[in-house]
């Protein structure tokens, strides 16, 4: 009895032939970051902006051929989907250049708050210290994303402020490309006004501050409570005695009517 092996089919050659993903592409974060997000006024699309703390994460890999630089913002009390609040940054060594991803785009919750900005500085911060001479490959702007004009400039906007530009090949804007010659060329400055990193020592003190302030509110609190409960003993007694003398008045008159009707 011979052994047949069967042969391959449609379907197997595809699976083998579909590229296996990059063994750093699931890093999770390594580092981490307290950043304070400012108090904004009220928009009119994004709604309120109220302070906020969010965390930042960063893991970042090296080898002769690749680095990576991963940044996330995670939320406290909210789970979002991968494509979130996540920035990469690819560096090809042999070709001497830089690609941002995810080719999703980058989606960022909360909106409107300059955490764009912000990761797209750190991404010059960090690249311009070691390949300040890579060339910066070009990219696709997601289309999707866009839900109004007033959305479409701000991200312009945003880009533009970083060093980037803005390219759109046809005349409806429907389709944006984003281009910049060197990693030299990234500005690695951002709004610290609206994004703030706060290191540990600065995180120990604010908690500290708002320890002392809560015990200063609990005093207040506890002396206008004791205010409060002698103000309610006082007007419980001026009740007392108001009725009583209304009770004396009335008695006195009726006294008086039945003297004089005597």
């Amino acid at each position: 009895m011979t052994d047949k092996t069967p042969a391959p089919t449609d379907s197997d050659a595809q699976v083998s032939d579909s590229p296996s993903p990059h063994p750093w592409a699931e890093l999770a974060p390594e580092r981490f970051r307290l950043l304070r997000l400012a108090p904004l006024t009220t928009d009119s699309e994004s709604g309120a902006r109220p302070l906020r703390f969010v965390e930042l994460g960063q893991v970042e890999r090296h080898s002769h051929q690749q680095s990576l630089l991963k940044l996330s913002i995670r939320l406290p009390g909210q789970v979002l989907t991968a494509k979130y609040n996540m920035l990469e940054i690819w560096v090809d060594h042999e070709a001497k250049e830089l690609q941002f991803g995810p080719e999703t785009g980058l989606h960022l919750e909360p909106v409107n708050r300059g955490l764009g900005r912000f990761l797209l500085a750190q991404a010059a911060l960090w690249a311009q210290k070691r390949w300040p001479h890579y060339l910066v490959k070009e990219g696709v702007l997601p289309a999707g994303d866009i839900t109004s004009e007033d959305v479409r400039l701000r991200r312009d906007r945003c880009l533009q402020s970083q060093g980037f530009e803005v390219i759109y090949p046809d005349s409806q804007q429907l389709k944006a490309l984003y281009n910049v010659p060197r990693v030299s060329t990234l500005r690695p400055d951002w709004n610290a006004e609206k994004v703030q990193i706060i290191e540990l020592r600065d995180a120990a003190a604010m908690l500290e501050q708002a320890d002392r302030n809560l015990l200063e509110q609990e005093i207040k609190i506890r002396d206008i409570q004791d205010r409060l409960n002698r103000l309610r003993r006082e007007d419980g007694t001026l009740r007392f005695t108001i009725a009583c003398l209304i009770a004396f008045s009335l008695f006195q008159a009726g006294l008086l009517i039945w003297i004089a009707t005597r």
